[in-house]
């Protein structure tokens, strides 16, 4: 968060996924890690105005 005059704003958001999964499905987890925001409500609404960002953990 960031202060705006005296009002605190959002500006970034910032996800880690802890998933348990083979080691071998690691690659298609990622792939969709990269696409997956085209398809949510909530991130396609914030765009321009809040920065996502997502990672795998571990």
């Amino acid at each position: 968060m960031e202060e705006e005059g005296k009002v605190l704003v959002l500006k970034r958001i910032k996800q880690t996924f802890h998933l348990t999964a083979a080691e071998e499905d690691r690659e298609r987890i990622e792939r969709v890690l990269r696409v997956y925001a085209d398809s949510c409500p909530v991130a396609r609404s914030v765009r321009g105005s809040i920065e996502i960002t997502s990672e795998l953990a571990g």
